[in-house]
Parts: C-alpha cells; structure tokens; sequence
C-alpha cells in the first residue's frame, strides 16, 4: 500500500500563499492518483483535489485559487495555495491509491471525494491575520 506524508503546512495571512508537499513512497504498480483533502473543525472532510498521470480535477470552492502537480522524479505532489481566506483553514491531508490501468480521466469520473486506500496523517494550516 502507499505510503503518503505530508508537510508545507503553518500560518499564512490572508490573501498569502502556501505551498503542500506530499510525498509517496510503496509503489508496487505502474499508475497511481493522489488527492488532496481537508477538514475544518467541526465540519465534513472536503476533497478539493486530484491528480492522476492523465487529469487532474478541482473543487469549485478552490478552483482558480489552488494548483495540484506532481513530480515523478522526486515521488512528490504538491499543492500550490493562492489566495487563501480564513476558510480555507484546516487540516490538509493527501490520499491516494494505485490504479491497476492507465485510466485517462481518473480524477474526473472516480468517485476519489468518497475517499482513496491510503491517508497520510495531515498538516494544519491556519489563515488568520
């Protein structure tokens, strides 16, 4: 299963940015799609999101305002955050699960907002001024 950790986390005024790493390690297939989550307290965990070798796919609540890539070389993927909003406060996990096929459009028809195989144990971050 994968192994997934996550860091960049920590305190940003509003309108700042921040920028997630999550890295993935315990490949055991040739295709895998990782998802970013979050949770506010007290409220449901919200996927806002993925990336896949093929698509990639994004929340409305942070379409425009956040980036997801990935970096194969460095088994990493990232999540770039613009213009954060005291909203946008929580804790951060990264998911994800290995693909037995090279699905094109993973991020758009699975349902990964449901949850994926493996979580890593998430980063706080704080929007406040």
């Amino acid at each position: 299963q994968l192994q997934l950790a996550e860091s960049g986390g920590g305190l940003v005024q509003p309108g700042g940015s921040l920028t997630l790493s999550c890295g993935v390690s315990g490949f055991t297939r040739d295709y895998y799609a990782i998802a970013w989550f979050r949770q506010a307290p007290g409220k449901p965990r919200e996927g806002i999101s993925c990336i896949s070798k093929r698509d990639t796919n994004h929340a409305g609540s942070v379409k425009g305002r956040f980036r997801i890539s990935r970096d194969d070389a460095k088994s990493t993927v990232y999540l770039q955050m613009n213009s954060l909003e005291p909203e946008d406060t929580g804790v951060y996990y990264c998911a994800g699960e290995q693909l037995s096929a090279d699905i094109q459009a993973y991020c758009l028809t699975a349902p990964w907002r449901n949850g994926m195989d493996s979580w890593g144990k998430g980063t706080l971050v704080t929007v406040s001024s």
